[in-house]
């Protein structure tokens, strides 16, 4: 290793630790020690230093320990011809300049509390780019796209690239291959954010460009991002620094591309992120370190072309993505489907409101479709003018030996996502509330409806290969055509619901299991039956079934429920036995329906997490979406930090949103009719389906009697009304006996 690189570091930790050093005694003087510092909406106090040594950050006092920390990491200066290795004084030095940035950012916030958005997308028009740390709502929402696999990993950039063209270059790069771009730092005043919206792109967590911050001390909120998926999805506890830093290196794929001239400070950032087995990539002419170690390749490699960063990256990394052309004029990729297309963007739309746009998948008879046959009947793109709107119909048609009916609303649904993946197409809803927005950026580009029914061919064909053999779809833009295969559409939305909503566990001899999140949770197992959905919202029984039938060998396998060892609690003999194995023993036993006794395990992607409420009698179950207190006196951050990793925690359930209306859901700690208290605005989406659920229990308008937060948000407070208003609960027997 070069002595050159050591030495870099190591003086940029000594320059980075005085500087903070004496930033803390300036805010002592200017504050009172106990004033508050953190980073808002988060269970994880200062994440890094929390995630490594345990230390919560809670005060300004708080914040001389960890400092104190960090100086004692501080390895000696180079002196003369030392012939030690210097990969160990190295890392040292990386390390507490990393400290040292995350108590920089803590006292930054309490200075400037403005200088941070602080939310998913920079308000530009108001000149607020920088959103700083992510909060624990954009953690659980955006780490599902880890789990699933659709963000692979993330690539660090700090500095900015000669020119705004190279930057967009470089990052839509990274977004075809479906990553996260996590940038920070300038060079020489410049910014790769400031170069994205140059050129004309759209910066945020949505498009997975975010701007975390414009100085090389913010480039740490892309490792706390990483350590608290760590504690939030993987069980990993706080202060098990080798078992983060593990994790790390093995299941976060993430790397550094420093762009412009790497001084001390940059050095030491990239020697600290060498603990993470994050490896760095400069397009200058630094020194390297080529050997193996730490990272799974190379930790430093300079000299790397602007055209050959990306791919360069990737390898280093040792990062494998499946990337595929598709013969359209637009880029495609998961990284274009939180763009948005604006009133400024918009060249057409077709939905919406506007118009009819209706979306249909059909099996087909094998000699009775075209393969690859793509038809536009009526009008397309070029016979619109700018703000036109058209109606539209997508009926794809789908022949195969494996295919069956039930597979049809699994492949509908995925319209929606590949329709998104199309840069500047914007697909909303689905069925037949769809709404497509088409940019001008893709018209300039040659965009045509066609290319859409070229997308859905080619995916199909791509990610369900064991059951797709042929694929016609034909695009339908005129009035009466739309009309008729709305009509259609519709009953077939009908038979669909009504098949599935009549299902009972009882129907069944078997279950499925999902373990989509145990690469994050080792210990948890998801089992998946009618009337217990998967926590994450996103897999019924008929859809983990139907991916079982696609992929043998993948995260849906069936469980042969055995025998029922208590019908009340639903406890099952093949469930136990099951997840006893697929737990490695963690695990023996849970109940699918208490959330009292032995509940199911829960992995940070719950859609909700219950909670009892005593004093009431009841339960309140609290959305992700929600950043509000609770009357279980955590929020749905600390509920879920708690409940994370495959914990089977009694009194606390994570589940979907689906199942709270299911006739199962907690029946045998007596039902939907304990619930007591749950955001307004998921009320406010289930208001029907409480309704009629609480009808077939006995008890009408049940909705209007569920307290939200505009009644309270502690036990005390709703008690009095829900005593007013009657609640079941509170003539129930007792929660707990």
């Amino acid at each position: 290793m070069s002595r050159l690189v050591a030495f870099a570091a190591i003086q940029g930790g000594y320059k980075v630790v005085s500087q903070v050093e004496g930033e803390l005694e300036r805010a002592l003087q200017t504050y009172d020690a106990s004033t508050k510092v953190g980073f808002g909406n988060t269970a994880y106090y200062l994440p890094v230093i929390y995630s490594l040594t345990g230390m919560k950050v809670e005060t300004l006092e708080d914040l001389k320990k960890p400092l104190e920390f960090a100086r004692g990491l501080l390895p000696p200066h180079l002196k003369g011809a030392n012939h030690l290795p210097y990969l160990g004084p190295l890392l040292d030095a990386g390390m507490a300049g990393i400290f040292a940035y995350e108590i920089k950012e803590a006292i930054r916030m309490l200075n400037d509390p403005d200088f941070y958005i602080l939310q998913e997308d920079p308000d530009i028009d108001a000149g607020k780019i920088w959103v700083g740390p992510a909060d624990d709502t954009i953690l659980r929402k955006r780490g599902v796209e880890f789990v699933d696999g659709s963000a692979p990993g993330f690539a660090a950039i700090v500095g900015a690239a000669p020119d705004a063209e190279t930057a967009k270059m470089i990052i839509e790069d990274y977004q075809k291959k479906s990553l996260y771009i996590f940038c920070a730092a300038n060079h020489n005043g410049k910014t790769a954010i400031q170069q994205c919206l140059d050129a004309g792109m759209q910066v945020g967590w949505n498009t997975r460009i975010v701007p975390f911050g414009p100085d090389i001390s913010s480039a740490v909120f892309a490792l706390g991002f990483a350590n608290r998926a760590a504690m939030a999805f993987g069980g990993v506890q706080p202060g098990d620094y080798r078992k983060m830093l593990m994790y790390n290196k093995n299941r976060i794929f993430a790397f550094v591309n420093a762009l412009g001239d790497v001084g001390t400070e940059w050095a030491v950032a990239a020697a600290g992120c060498v603990n993470w087995g994050f490896p760095t990539l400069a397009d200058t002419d630094i020194p390297e370190i080529l050997p193996t170690g730490i990272c799974t390749y190379e930790h430093v490699v300079a000299n790397v072309s602007h055209d050959e960063i990306c791919q360069k990256s990737v390898e280093v990394r040792g990062l494998k993505i499946n990337v595929t052309e598709i013969d359209i004029p637009c880029a495609f990729g998961p990284a274009f489907e939180g763009e948005r297309v604006r009133g400024g963007d918009l060249f057409g739309q077709m939905g919406g409101g506007k118009t009819q746009c209706t979306e249909l998948v059909k099996m087909a008879e094998m000699n009775d479709i075209e393969d690859a046959k793509v038809e536009v009947i009526g009008p397309d793109i070029g016979d619109m003018k700018e703000g036109d709107t058209l109606p539209l119909g997508i009926y794809v048609q789908i022949a195969g030996r494996e295919f069956q009916p039930d597979f049809e609303p699994i492949m509908e649904r995925q319209i929606h996502h590949l329709i998104n993946y199309i840069q500047g197409i914007m697909h909303i809803g689905q069925r037949d509330i769809s709404w497509v927005r088409i940019s001008k950026a893709a018209i300039e580009k040659g965009f045509t409806l066609k290319d859409i029914g070229v997308v859905l061919h080619a995916k199909f064909h791509q990610d369900f290969q064991k059951i797709v053999d042929k694929v016609q779809i034909t695009l339908f833009t005129n009035k009466d055509d739309v009309d008729k295969l709305t009509e259609r559409a519709r009953a077939e939305y009908k038979t669909r619901d009504e098949r599935v909503d009549t299902m009972t566990d009882e129907d069944v001899e078997t279950f499925y299991s999902c373990s989509l999140c145990q690469s994050f949770a080792p210990s948890h197992v998801c089992t998946v039956s009618p009337e217990r959905t998967g926590l994450c919202g996103a897999y019924n029984w008929m859809d983990c079934k139907a991916s079982f039938e696609i992929n043998p060998t993948g995260p849906n396998q069936p469980i042969q429920k055995g025998k029922v060892l208590d019908p009340v609690l639903g406890r099952f003999e093949g469930v136990d036995e099951f997840i006893k194995g697929a737990s490695k023993g963690a695990i023996d036993t849970y109940n699918f329906y208490s959330m009292v006794q032995a509940p199911m395990t829960t992995c940070g992607c719950c859609e909700c997490i219950a909670a009892m409420l005593p004093s009431c009698n009841g339960i309140m179950t609290v959305g992700r979406d929600y950043a509000g207190e609770t009357p279980s006196g955590m929020k749905f951050t600390t509920l879920a930090g708690v409940m994370g990793g495959g914990a089977s925690s009694p009194g606390f359930v994570g589940h979907s949103k689906f199942n709270i209306t299911q006739k199962k859901f907690i029946l045998g700690d007596g039902g939907l009719l304990r619930m007591v208290w749950m955001p307004k605005a998921l009320k406010e989406e289930l208001y029907d389906r409480l309704n009629k659920r609480g009808a077939e229990m006995g008890v009408e308008n049940f909705a209007d009697l569920i307290a939200d937060e505009t009644v309270g948000i502690t036990e005390e407070e709703i008690m009095p009304w829900l005593q007013e208003k009657g609640h079941p609960a509170m003539n129930m027997d007792p929660l707990i006996g």
